[in-house]
């Protein structure tokens, strides 16, 4: 335990820095328990609460940045790159996109505390072009509040913590190898679940084309658009597409007609979120409501052919905000 301890006094800052760092990128190596060990540590002055709560703010603002530069420059692909390398990409996505529309920067005062939320702020803050100086005032608030919470409860719970310490070393490896394998089942369950729900609904989907030649051919299908904040007026939006949120559609599925197509879509590129929507609608009664397959991308990469083409696409209506109002 002494080994564990000197070694953390001796080598402590920059292991501090590099998993915040990490841990902010998005690799899912948590950094709480290194500032826990600051805070503890700080107790009787073997390590410096202030010179740790600084590097781990200087750490986030850089993985932040980095995120933020990321997401004002690649928009929509950067947020698709973590829908499919993420375990839960829409909810991160959604929960994040809910949360900006609703507070604005103030999502990344609270965001460090979430997991999946903090890797997802940055980027969308960028993708909203916020401005450089507003984010990263916000951003390092978040980030003191962050560090200095976690330090603090090091500091009070010194004892405690010791005692935890203490307890795993006694263990040695096969506590390690006890995690290892809870980590690794809890990922593996994850995965499955996720690959379950999209194998359901991959032979319900509609495609863009199936979808386009409905329109065309004069049909009324009801198209419900899910994403939370599109990005503004000049976003993309399928043409008489209803913007409502997840929550909302469930609230409202008594003012749905049972005798109308239903098309759901959303914005991440393997259509979880639209998927689960289709989901409870089919729960609730409704048989003909599908996912759109590929989402928003799709149809943007549609409306694009078509513009290469110089064939004329219809012009979208705007989306109706917060009240449903659906007509036959």
């Amino acid at each position: 335990m002494s080994g564990l301890i000197e070694f953390l006094i001796a080598y402590g800052l920059p292991l501090l820095f590099m998993a915040i760092l990490l841990e902010q990128l998005g690799l899912p190596l948590p950094a709480a328990p290194w500032l826990l060990a600051v805070g503890a540590l700080s107790v009787d002055a073997k390590f410096s609460a202030p010179a740790g709560i600084a590097v781990a703010v200087i750490a986030c603002l850089l993985s932040d940045s980095t995120w933020f530069y990321l997401g004002r420059h690649q928009g929509n692909r950067l947020l698709g790159l973590l829908c499919r390398i993420s375990l839960e990409p829409d909810s991160c996505v959604r929960r994040t996109e809910n949360a900006f529309s609703r507070y604005g920067l103030r999502t990344l005062l609270v965001s460090k505390f979430v997991p999946g939320l903090n890797t997802v702020a940055a980027p969308l803050a960028g993708a909203s072009k916020v401005g450089v100086r507003r984010f990263l005032l916000f951003d390092a608030t978040g980030s003191l509040l962050y560090a200095g919470s976690y330090i603090l409860l090091g500091y009070l719970f010194r004892d405690q913590i010791e005692q935890i310490a203490a307890a795993l070393a006694g263990l040695g490896k096969s506590a390690l190898l006890v995690l290892a394998f809870l980590i690794a089942a809890y990922l593996g369950f994850k995965l499955w679940r996720r690959q379950m729900l999209l194998r359901e609904l991959r032979m319900t989907r509609i495609t863009v084309a199936e979808l386009r030649q409905k329109l065309d051919a004069g049909e009324n299908p009801l198209i419900f658009d899910l994403r939370a904040n599109p990005g503004g007026g000049e976003e993309l939006i399928i043409p008489g597409a209803v913007r409502i949120s997840m929550d909302d559609i469930g609230k409202c599925s008594a003012e749905i007609p049972h005798d109308r197509d239903i098309i759901v879509y959303c914005a991440c590129p393997n259509e979880v979120s639209a998927a689960r929507v289709a989901l409870k609608l089919r729960q609730k009664g409704f048989t003909r409501v599908r996912p759109l397959k590929g989402g928003i991308d799709a149809w943007r990469a549609h409306h694009a052919q078509m513009q290469v083409q110089n064939v004329a696409p219809a012009e979208g209506t705007k989306p109706n905000e917060v009240k449903l109002m659906v007509e036959s």
